[in-house]
């Protein structure tokens, strides 16, 4: 197998070393085509360009794998939990006792969130959507924590990490109080994080919190689903914003504002509105999956198959199974949750869809789960970087620590050539 590609151009030849991942990826290290030969590459949507090499996470779309630091999706799944793989993807190991213990202690220190955060959050509309507060909130953090992060300092880099996942969740449960009009809460040392996660959303102030271990088994597989998925357009924004040393909050809110498109984390915020509209059209779900099934027919059907993954989403796998245990324990009587099965089974069965590999994706359970457990169609996005925060954490780290230079892509220029200036009066 060769070791280098060589390119002919105007009559020479240039050489360029081919890169091989672990995992047997190879690419073609183009790092000098410009100065050697005057060229650059056009790529739009980046597909078929490595921004990096990173050693986080591995994604194979054509066999539906997935794996964090070399631990199967589906293992981490069953046997970790949330913080768990939040350590594993920021530090590169799973924790031992002693240091998920210290980590989730030191994470409940820092889990305090300024009162002046509140005026902050008092200034925006109810109407407002809660991916703009969360992205907002985030970079006012950076008013309360002034100080760079210190990235050659471990201590320092620890310390910001451990901020940020202590006060995150607090954030996400404010923009979801406040979208309910419910008095913002704190939450409780005694709790995990996903089930102190879960207490500050949804406990009301005249009721005791009751944990529902399915409801928080089915969260953590959630989060940890998402906690990572290679370099996505959320995560490269944080890479990229992270290349000119802006701080970790900074590239978050960044990260959080890529992930707000529709094309990207608001997925399964389309899911929920398009089975409201198959609702509001009458529920008929053959009708709509022959429209699905008419190329000449605009209706797309949302939260089946996957851009990248061509064969199955191996998240989905999981989620499913976490979907109907919480639609059986929660013995919800809902419309949309029942046009949403009628869709899964017909998608399942139907030729067309299984021939062309169109199966529910994560999104599609994960939008069936959030809307069952009574979280609002605009908090879904918001409950997806909650999930994916450990994943732009280590990806933010692993980029500062290798010091990788500013991000700068090139443009191939399509406009006016060089023409002289026409005074006001002559035009």
């Amino acid at each position: 197998m060769s070791d280098k590609v060589t390119l002919e151009f105007n009559g020479n030849k240039y050489d360029f070393p081919v890169v091989e991942g672990t995992e047997k990826e190879q690419a073609i290290d183009i790092k000098t085509l410009r100065s050697a030969t005057g060229l650059t590459t056009i790529d739009p949507g980046f597909k078929n360009t490595g921004s990096c090499e990173s050693a986080i996470t591995f994604l194979d779309g054509e066999k539906g794998i997935l794996r964090y630091r070399g631990y199967s999706i589906e293992e981490l799944a069953e046997k970790a939990d949330f913080l768990e793989v939040a350590y594993l993807l920021i530090f590169g190991e799973l924790p031992n006792d002693e240091q998920l213990a210290k980590f989730h202690s030191d994470i409940k220190k820092e889990s305090h969130v300024d009162e002046e955060m509140k005026k902050i959050l008092d200034g925006f509309p109810k109407s407002a959507h809660p991916m703009g507060v969360l992205s907002s909130l985030t970079n006012a953090l950076i008013a309360f924590n002034p100080s760079s992060v210190n990235v050659s300092s471990e201590s320092d880099m620890y310390h910001a990490i451990v901020r940020i996942l202590a006060k995150f969740p607090v954030l996400v449960a404010w923009t979801l109080r406040k979208k309910k009009g419910l008095p913002l809460d704190y939450g409780d040392d005694s709790l995990g994080y996903v089930e102190n996660i879960h207490k500050m959303m949804f406990k009301r102030p005249s009721e005791e919190y009751k944990c529902n271990k399915i409801i928080i088994d089915a969260l953590d597989k959630l989060l940890i689903l998402h906690a990572d998925h290679e370099q996505n357009c959320s995560t490269s924004t944080v890479r990229i914003v992270g290349s000119s040393h802006a701080g970790l909050f900074a590239s978050l809110s960044a990260g959080i504002s890529a992930l707000w498109g529709p094309l990207h984390g608001g997925a399964n915020q389309a899911v929920l509105e398009m089975l409201e509209a198959i609702e509001a059209d009458g529920g008929d779900t053959k009708k709509y999956m022959a429209k699905a099934k008419d190329k000449n027919d605009p209706f797309r059907l949302m939260g089946f198959g996957h851009r990248v993954y061509k064969n199955f989403d191996p998240r989905a796998k999981i989620i499913k199974v976490a979907a109907d245990e919480v639609l059986n324990d929660l013995g919800i009587d809902d419309p949309i949750l029942a046009i949403a099965k009628g869709l899964e089974k017909e998608a399942l069965e139907d030729p067309y869809f299984v021939d062309r590999k169109l199966y529910p994706n994560v999104d599609f359970y994960s939008g069936i789960i959030y809307r069952a457990l009574g979280i609002p169609t605009e908090m879904f996005t918001v409950m997806f970087a909650l999930g994916r925060l450990p994943g732009w954490i280590a990806q933010w780290r692993e980029m500062r620590l290798n010091g990788e230079p500013i991000g700068r892509p090139r443009q191939v220029y399509v406009g006016e050539n060089l023409r002289p200036f026409v005074e006001v009066n002559k035009r």
